[in-house]
Order: C-alpha cells, then sequence, then structure tokens
C-alpha cells in the first residue's frame, strides 16, 4: 500500500513538473547570437557546473545514507560514541570555500570584462542608437540617420551598437537576451550599452521591470540585417510622412499598450538630451548660475586689468 502512494506521489510529482516547465522550451540566454551574449552564456554555465558540484553530492549521499543506515541493514556499521572526523571536517570546509572562490573570480573577471560600458572592439564604425522608454512603449532614435522608430530596433550585424538609454517614465530595464548586457534605464539619467549580432536574425527584446498595467505588452523586436539592406532600411524610413517634433513626442509619451511600429523620417536636434534635462531642472539652473558667474569674474578681471 505505501508502495502504491509513493508511486502516485512521484507520478503526480512529475506531472506537475512537466506543467510548469512546458513553457520553458526555449532559453534565449543559452542561444546566443553575439559576443557579449555569448560571454555571459559561459558565465552562466561555469557558475552552475561549480554550484552542482556541492548541489550533486549532497542528494547522491542523503538518498545513499538513508539507505545504507536504514534500520533493516544489519551489516551497516554502528558506531553510537562517535563525533568527529578530520576528513569529513576538512572536506565540510575545503570544498566550499574552493566553489567560492572561483566563483568570486569568475565573477569578478567576468564583470570587468563584460562591463556595458565599454565599447566593443572592431575595425567597424559603432552605429549610435539612443532609446527612450515610455509608457509601455520603446522609441529608438538614430542620431546620424536622423531617424526614430517605435517598437522596433533595426541594425546592422557585424556591427557593434552604441546605446544611449534613458526613460521618460519610472524605471525600466532594456534587454535583449540573446544579444545580451540587460541594463536599466531611469529617468534624468543617462546609461550605455554596447552589443553586438553576430548574424543577420530577428531577435525579442523586453522590458524585464515591472512598470505598470502595460509592461506586458513593453517588448520590441530587434531586427539584424546585412549591411547593405540596412542602408535600404534607411532610406525607406526616411520616406516616411512622420516627424518626430516636440508636439508629436508629447503625444507619443503618453501612456498607451500595444503602440504600433511606427517610423519618423526626422527628429527634433538634441531630443534625447532635451528628454533626460526635463527630470534635472535644478541642475540646469545651478549649470546657468554658474557660467554667469564666471562670465561676470572674466569681465571684472578684463576691467581690474584695464
Amino acid at each position: 500500500m505505501k508502495r502504491i502512494k509513493y508511486s502516485v506521489f512521484i507520478g503526480f510529482t512529475s506531472l506537475c513538473g512537466t506543467a510548469f516547465l512546458g513553457g520553458c522550451s526555449h532559453f534565449p540566454l543559452l542561444d546566443p547570437k553575439g559576443p557579449i551574449g555569448d560571454s555571459e552564456r559561459f558565465v552562466i554555465i561555469a557558475a552552475f557546473v561549480l554550484m552542482l558540484i556541492v548541489v550533486v553530492p549532497v542528494f547522491v549521499l542523503s538518498h545513499l545514507f538513508s539507505w545504507r543506515y536504514r534500520a533493516s541493514n544489519t551489516k551497516a556499521t554502528y558506531k553510537p560514541k562517535w563525533h568527529y572526523s578530520t576528513r569529513i571536517d576538512l572536506a565540510m570546509w575545503l570544498v566550499p570555500l574552493a566553489i567560492v572562490t572561483a566563483l568570486g573570480v569568475l565573477s569578478w573577471k567576468g564583470t570587468h570584462r563584460l562591463d556595458p560600458y565599454k565599447p566593443i572592439d572592431s575595425m567597424v564604425k559603432p552605429i549610435n542608437i539612443e532609446v527612450v522608454s515610455l509608457d509601455w512603449k520603446w522609441l529608438f532614435i538614430y542620431p546620424d540617420q536622423d531617424i526614430a522608430v517605435v517598437n522596433q530596433l533595426v541594425f546592422p550585424a557585424n556591427v557593434p551598437l552604441s546605446f544611449r538609454v534613458t526613460s521618460d517614465t519610472v524605471i525600466t530595464s532594456f534587454f535583449i537576451p540573446q544579444l545580451g548586457s540587460q541594463i536599466y534605464a531611469m529617468a534624468g539619467r543617462q546609461t550605455r550599452l554596447h552589443l553586438l549580432a553576430d548574424e543577420p536574425g530577428t531577435y525579442s527584446g523586453h522590458n524585464q521591470q515591472f512598470s505598470g498595467r502595460g509592461y506586458a505588452d513593453m517588448h520590441f523586436q530587434a531586427i539584424a540585417l546585412p549591411r547593405d539592406q540596412f542602408e535600404a532600411w534607411v532610406q525607406k524610413t526616411r520616406q516616411s510622412p512622420d516627424r518626430l517634433d516636440q508636439a508629436r513626442y508629447e503625444e507619443l509619451e503618453r501612456p498607451s499598450t500595444a503602440y504600433p511600429v511606427t517610423y519618423f523620417s526626422s527628429v527634433k536636434p538634441g531630443l534625447f538630451d532635451h528628454i533626460i534635462r526635463k527630470y534635472m531642472p535644478m541642475a540646469a539652473s545651478v549649470g546657468a548660475v554658474g557660467k554667469n558667474s564666471e562670465s561676470t569674474l572674466m569681465k571684472t578681471k578684463a576691467l581690474e586689468g584695464r
């Protein structure tokens, strides 16, 4: 009877595990399409394997000890007065110490090597892209091409991407899992990110930070194209009748969900910096006062010289 109940419990647990893991058929972090994502996959797998050095023996020995020293096994060694083992004590301290040390070295080197602010070494000039997080949509500005797109990121493959990221709402998180390096977007602040796609393809981009009722719809497609196709896409975007001026941006920043992909043939100069400065009025005032004070000082020195 006990065996039947045990079998039913194991079967039910396995069935529940299968149901919960049914949506995990694809792990984009383990299928990178760029050098940053590939390096991050190595760090994840290496850390996972190092931790298994402790986890696997614990599970195996827990079952082994329970089986060997069960009440019905009369052949098991019985030492009621045993209380200490030097070998076990050393293993309990040295093995975790070695694992923690290895994880620390791996994390330290990986953190500095994969610094999102660090440009990617390449002979090719990077594409500059300004990212603005809105409620609940993404705005991508191409300052060198003077175009912008909502909810779609298009870029050439095998070309470094240099992102400037900010938010015109609450804190959000900009993340393309297959390319790597999640980075936060914060109002009044600028963060930097450098990525590269090894091959053409369409990759999923997300906001990983809960940001309100439209959070579930705040995603976009990151499309890597061959260089000639990217240039053709830029020319096509420049033919769009929509222009991203201040009035159009104020309309765009209103909260909305499932916003369609929209192309803009031109962008108001300095729009990205304006979005950042609007959250720092005191800093702008201090800067203005500083400039005026410096100008007054220069004029005073000039008069004294006369």
